[in-house]
């Protein structure tokens, strides 16, 4: 996904995905886009890019899907064609490589959109608060009950199961489960792992390639990732980790390109900075609620500036030009 894709493929790419996105297909361009598609591994490639792309922005901006309506001839469809042909070539690596469970977050029991949080109450009494992007499946059963973290992250805060029950409590992600031991804890599905904090009572962690060895008990202000063969480093953890539930991200002396990755989680589009100030360091309780808010705070209190395109949909730091 890193290699160059030559610009024409790229048009392609975004031509198919401006008419996707317009609701303009017909069996015809069904049929054409499949066979696009099997024409070579590029064509593949550059369309695995543009459906990243929308995953990340949630739907076109405005000004790149309106020309779409004068499809044939209308020189404004062409400039759209090619500024979302340049943003294929120009998105970040590990924006574009982000994982994706299309589908499955689709037919998600509960979920949430970019920037948006829900409470639920499950039928046992446990609460979960859902992040930003996130979805889960719920499974009760008379013998267990099971949270299965498809996308984001999750607080869950444990009820305990009526006398007669005593069924066990686990989350499962992509890299193993937990099972909750009377428990308050937070869980993200990244790539390739797991990041587990656990603010109360303890959790049980099972990767699921692990081996009897492998497993792990991890207690209360503790918290790690691990992948399917085994958990890595401990680390200290407190109820700050938490404060996403309630609106902020607290940042203490972090670097601001790890701050930023944060953010990007709560708006469409891409944030990056200047690698020159990429490890700034960032300390300051920042609303997730409202990022451009949290933008403004960076260049009100560091030496950097923020620069927008597209309406605001690519956000870059850079740093700011001696007074």
């Amino acid at each position: 996904m890193t290699a160059t894709l030559p610009d024409h493929i790229l048009e392609e790419a975004a031509d198919y995905l401006v008419r996707w996105q317009a609701g303009q297909v017909s069996d015809d361009d069904r049929a054409a886009h499949a066979r696009w598609l099997a024409g070579s591994a590029d064509h593949a490639r550059a369309w695995a890019r543009a459906e990243r792309l929308m995953q990340n922005l949630g739907a076109l901006p405005p000004q790149v899907a309106l020309p779409v309506l004068g499809r044939k001839a209308d020189p404004r469809r062409r400039a759209a064609i090619a500024k979302l042909a340049s943003l294929l070539a120009l998105a970040p690596a590990g924006w574009l490589v982000t994982q994706t469970q299309g589908w499955q977050r689709r037919t998600a029991d509960y979920q949430t959109v970019t920037g948006e949080t829900r409470r639920v109450q499950l039928a046992d009494g446990s609460r979960v608060v859902l992040g930003t992007a996130s979805a889960i499946d719920v499974m009760f059963t008379a013998t267990d009950r099971t949270v299965r973290l498809i996308a984001g992250d999750i607080l869950i805060d444990t009820a305990a199961d009526p006398a007669a029950l005593q069924r066990p409590f686990q989350v499962l992600t992509a890299q193993g489960a937990m099972q909750a031991l009377g428990t308050r804890f937070t869980v993200r599905q990244d790539t390739g792992r797991t990041r587990l904090a656990v603010l109360d009572g303890a959790v049980r962690i099972t990767p699921r390639h692990g081996g009897p060895g492998a497993q792990m008990v991890l207690s209360a202000g503790r918290q790690t990732r691990f992948s399917d063969h085994a958990v890595g480093a401990i680390s200290v953890a407190d109820d700050s980790i938490a404060a996403w539930t309630q609106g902020m991200l607290l940042a203490d002396d972090q670097g601001l390109s790890d701050v930023l990755d944060e953010l990007a989680r709560y708006r469409s589009g891409v944030v990056s900075c200047d690698p020159a100030i990429a490890h700034l360091r960032v300390s300051g309780a920042f609303p997730i609620t409202d990022t451009d808010r949290a933008l403004a705070m960076l260049a009100d209190t560091y030496p950097v500036s923020v620069h927008r395109r597209l309406g605001g949909y690519w956000v870059t730091l850079a740093a700011r030009p001696p007074q």
